[in-house]
């Protein structure tokens, strides 16, 4: 089966505009994202999904592939599945541009997991670190069932308790790598909305519990960081550069 990583890459971020240039350690963001998904599915099979000319310049320039989608899309998976419409794949791996600490070893892993379970969407999840708080609404937190089966994911921390008894000592959150089908990707567009839950909490990754979608959550490594806003560059250029002292996978 051929597997593929879609990034997908608007600049015209609400709360970030133009983030996927921002400079990391004087990169661009979206070239650490893409070049860690090239370790892990090589460069042939990366390929940014963007609006945006700027972003396709930048990317070309590097040397990897873009697919130009319309400002229309409503999330960034549906604009994989426009991408979609001319790739050829059987499994597609979603690694969000805002993702530079992403594991390679995880796409491959999230990759595994959906190959096992074509039926299911499969998408990733990590515990909150100490640094992390539970009640940033940036962060979605994922509660699941014991078969690892997602329940429900919200910004707000969860799961909830009576009392300070059962409170969790660990919240689990989001890992913004996910596996689809091309079905999938296409049933998830062909919606035509977000869905309720979906626009309450602004997660994509509910509108499947509208269509009947099991998702599959699949651990990952602690340590990752998104850039969601221009405050949290410092604290990801930080992690970028331990993560190069302490290993050679995740280089400038």
């Amino acid at each position: 089966m051929r597997s593929v990583v879609l990034i997908p890459a608007r600049y015209a971020s609400s709360r970030y505009p133009g983030k996927p240039l921002v400079p990391l350690l004087g990169k661009p963001m979206i070239l650490w994202v893409a070049e860690l998904a090239a370790r892990a599915v090589s460069a042939e099979n990366v390929y940014v999904a963007t609006d945006d000319n700027r972003i396709a310049s930048v990317v070309e320039g590097a040397g990897f592939q873009t697919v130009m989608t319309e400002k229309t899309a409503l999330t960034g998976t549906d604009r994989l599945a426009e991408a979609a419409e001319s790739i050829e794949a059987d499994i597609y791996i979603n690694v969000q541009g805002d993702e530079p600490l992403v594991d390679p070893q995880d796409i491959l892993n999230v990759r595994d997991a959906k190959a096992a379970n074509m039926d299911q969407v499969v998408n990733g999840f990590s515990w909150l670190s100490e640094s992390e708080e539970p009640s940033n609404l940036n962060i979605p937190k994922v509660i699941t069932n014991e078969s690892s089966r997602l329940i429900y994911m919200s910004r707000n921390p969860l799961p909830g308790f009576k009392s300070s008894e059962n409170a969790p000592s660990r919240y689990r959150k989001q890992v913004c790598i996910y596996g689809f089908t091309r079905d999938e990707l296409f049933a998830f567009r062909d919606f035509g909305r977000k869905s309720t839950l979906e626009h309450s909490e602004d997660i994509e990754i509910l509108r499947f519990f509208e269509l009947r979608k099991n998702v599959l959550m699949v651990e990952t490594k602690p340590g990752s960081l998104a850039v969601d806003v221009p405050e949290d560059v410092a604290g990801v250029e930080a992690a970028l550069l331990a993560a190069a002292n302490s290993s050679p996978v995740v280089k400038g």
